[in-house]
């Protein structure tokens, strides 16, 4: 088991920045690839970005290509998101997600570990 534990919401002005960290404990020797996802009320779950195992790969999803960056550091078993240029429209409740791969993709059905959840809520 593989516990995903995330930090870094919380309320932004829309322009503003925030830094989403996802913290992994538990069974973390396997080599996953990690996603962060998001869900807004009454809205699917989607995928906002991916990353490879060793950081050599990444997607995004156009929503966000250009204001956000996923990274991760695997001596700290931590995958990041890094937002910037925050629109309302980016309200939702983000998710870390661990693939059952090294390569990872969009599809949240590939995903095996789900982190609880933190709040981005950004006003305008």
């Amino acid at each position: 088991q593989v516990q995903l534990v995330e930090s870094g919401g919380g309320l932004v002005q829309a322009g503003g920045s925030l830094r989403l960290s996802c913290a992994a404990s538990g069974r973390t020797s396997g080599r996953n690839a990690m996603a962060w996802f998001r869900q807004a009320p009454g809205k699917e779950r989607d995928i906002v970005a991916s990353i490879t195992w060793s950081g050599s790969s990444t997607y995004y999803a156009d929503s966000v290509k250009g204001r956000f960056t996923i990274s991760r550091d695997n001596a700290k078993n931590t995958v990041y998101l890094q937002m910037n240029s925050l629109k309302p429209e980016d309200t939702a409740v983000y998710y870390c997600a661990a693939h059952s791969s090294y390569w990872g993709g969009p599809n949240s059905s590939e995903y095996v570990y789900w982190g609880q959840g933190t709040q981005v809520t950004v006003s305008s």
